[in-house]
């Protein structure tokens, strides 16, 4: 079933055509979702600009074959104009993925305050994903549930629920509307931002081609509620968001933790999301440890308040970037440099894990150390 996949992936990548019968198969694989992480999440993992010209001739056929009713939304391809000198309300779609909407969608929510200062600034998305910014009070909600686990179908029917017309939208590459393909308001009213392409062949990062495509030196933040769980001068995630490619293996764990013990700050530890991360993390943890277990927001108003971030590459990684906090970001499992260099957190150091990993993470530690 793989192999269906991986074919259909190389005529994409290759710049052959496809045919009927090996989109069907493909589509037809635990209900759409092998094709969406092993084709749509490469060819956006590339970041080519040409890959995205077929990411939209790939995709209409999956509308037209999956949701015909859809089809009419599927938006045609146009230059985005430069954002309006006015606007009284905004809406900002969510990324959907923590990581992303601190790395790139906090961009256009900053640039959005800045822009309008008078106008209705609205956050559409999850609701975890807009605890990352509940505090800030010109920061409003309109829920667009997303199920990350979902179907290929269920997922085409979240976009289609979506509908936002007395408002100017921006579009940050959002899976809300399927990377830009389906119609989600009046197009006179949309802003797409195509993160995947932007930027061309250099090494810039997210965050600082969302803030050069606003226009101004808008920058990522975050503004959680304030947690009331005890100050940790450490905190450290392990989270890898399916990605097993991230990870440096067990004893690297363990020998990570206990090397941050050893340090006699205090440190507290996030067990994530999946049971897979809460197994790993209890049994790499020492004694001494503090753990978060639960919404990831009261986690970041933690990493806000701590001196100093440890981890994986991950969402809890662009928080302690947005905050000013320093950090050692373990990053690894990229799809090319290019790929890794966009998803850079700004203001850090990014320690990619080779044969000397520990070595590398005592060294940044002194450097480092709050």
């Amino acid at each position: 079933m793989e192999n269906t996949c991986k074919e259909l992936l190389n005529h994409c990548l290759t710049g052959r055509d496809w045919s009927p019968a090996l989109l069907d198969k493909a589509l037809a694989i635990d209900e759409g979702r092998a094709f969406l992480s092993l084709v749509v999440e490469r060819l956006g993992d590339l970041f080519e600009p040409e890959l995205c010209r077929v990411y939209d001739r790939l995709f209409r056929q999956v509308i037209e074959h999956i949701t015909p009713d859809l089809s009419p939304r599927i938006r045609q391809p146009k230059q985005t104009a430069p954002l309006p000198a006015r606007a009284r309300k905004v809406y900002v779609l969510s990324r959907i993925t923590l990581g992303a909407d601190v790395a790139v969608t906090s961009v256009f929510l900053d640039a959005a305050k800045r822009l309008y200062p008078e106008a209705e600034v609205i956050f559409v998305g999850p609701r975890k994903n807009y605890e990352l910014f509940e505090a800030d009070p010109r920061i409003g909600r309109l829920s667009a549930p997303y199920a990350r686990s979902g179907s290929l179908q269920d997922r085409l029917q979240a976009s289609a629920a979506l509908w936002l017309e007395d408002g100017i939208v921006l579009d940050p590459d959002s899976r809300l509307s399927q990377l830009g393909i389906l119609t989600i308001c009046p197009e006179e009213n949309y802003f797409f931002f195509e993160s995947r392409s932007y930027g061309g062949s250099n090494l810039a990062s997210l965050p600082d081609l969302a803030a050069r495509w606003t226009g101004i030196d808008a920058r990522p933040y975050v503004a959680p509620l304030p947690s009331n769980q005890p100050k940790a001068e450490i905190t450290v995630s392990l989270g890898i968001g399916d990605n097993e490619n991230k990870r440096l293996g067990d004893s690297f764990e363990r020998e990570l933790l206990q090397l941050l013990d050893e340090t006699g700050e205090t440190i507290l530890v996030d067990k994530g999301a999946s049971e897979s991360e809460r197994r790993r993390v209890e049994a790499a943890i020492t004694p001494r440890m503090q753990t978060h277990d639960g919404p990831f927001a009261p986690f970041a108003a933690a990493i806000a308040k701590s001196k100093l971030f440890v981890g994986y590459d991950s969402a809890a990684g662009h928080v302690a970037s947005a905050c000013g906090i320093p950090l050692i970001s373990i990053a690894s499992g990229f799809a090319s440099e290019r790929a890794a260099a966009r998803w850079r957190p700004n203001g850090t150091v990014l320690f990619a894990p080779q044969e000397k990993a520990l070595a590398g993470v005592k060294q940044l530690l002194a450097s480092l150390r709050p």
